[in-house]
């Protein structure tokens, strides 16, 4: 179904903040599906060239109306019959914990699920007001019209927000699609340091991100691949540079009887 905005000279921020608002109805299709995804990263030294790299696949269950993780490879090889049967266990465990929580148990587990997901919804509601944006075109991905937004922090711009303000030191560009306004593309680049936590992590400018989804079953976006790359340091003294690749794939309906996605892996 295609969305029609009424647009005054298709002003880009007004095509942000209709996308955004979108999402939340693609988000509640989004967990109708399980899923498979690999993670691979690369630590990398001052040059910028690689040290060691490491991987993980996993499968994504749904149990009991929330996403569950379990581990299927590690560094391109699936896991060993001991780690297999951990896993296994692991699982049994925390579904037979599921099966005897009370009714009240189960609405605060996912209630706290919703609340951390609407803290997640209301910074990205900042974004239209934290950013200038500038149509700069339009093109095709996958055979889908898209646009191309750019958008850089808007001087003076006073987040909502303590977690948002870390926002006014990104840059970006969004390719949003014509069609449906969800984001097929996004890349983001930090323009400042970034910290955060307890330990005083730290990211420092160039940082990049790259992140794509992708249509499903012809009713749903869902994640395709986010690659990041940048350098900081943890704490006083630890210094990380290092480069991740997740890709998902694998989505299919969630079925109430079914326990295990297979990895085509």
């Amino acid at each position: 179904m295609a969305w029609i905005l009424p647009l005054h000279g298709q002003d880009a921020r007004e095509i942000v903040r209709h996308s955004i608002e979108l999402d939340q109805v693609n988000w509640s299709r989004a967990k109708d599906y399980t899923w498979n995804a690999r993670d691979v990263e690369r630590r990398l030294d001052s040059d910028g060239h690689v040290q060691s790299v490491r991987s993980e696949s996993w499968e994504t269950l749904i149990l009991y109306g929330l996403p569950y993780r379990r581990t299927t490879a590690r560094d391109g090889k699936p896991l060993p019959p001991d780690q297999q049967r951990k896993e296994q266990q692991r699982l049994d465990r925390y579904t037979a914990k599921l099966q005897h929580e009370t009714a009240a148990d189960r609405q605060r587990r996912l209630d706290q699920y919703e609340r951390d997901r609407k803290k997640a919804r209301d910074l990205f509601r900042e974004i239209p007001n934290l950013y200038n944006f500038h149509l700069d075109g339009d093109t095709v991905i996958d055979g889908r019209p898209v646009w191309i937004i750019s958008g850089t922090p808007r001087p003076g711009a006073q987040p909502k927000s303590g977690d948002a303000k870390a926002l006014l030191k990104i840059r970006g560009r969004i390719w949003i699609d014509k069609s449906e306004y969800q984001w097929v593309r996004i890349e983001a680049e930090t323009t400042a340091i970034i910290s955060w936590g307890v330990f005083l992590a730290r990211l420092n400018p160039g940082a990049r991100l790259i992140f794509e989804q992708t249509r499903v079953n012809d009713e749903v976006w869902l994640p395709k691949r986010q690659w990041t790359r940048g350098a900081g340091r943890i704490g006083l003294l630890k210094k990380l540079a290092m480069e991740e690749e997740i890709t998902w794939s694998g989505y299919r309906k969630f079925q109430a009887e079914s326990k295990i996605v297979s990895d085509p892996k």
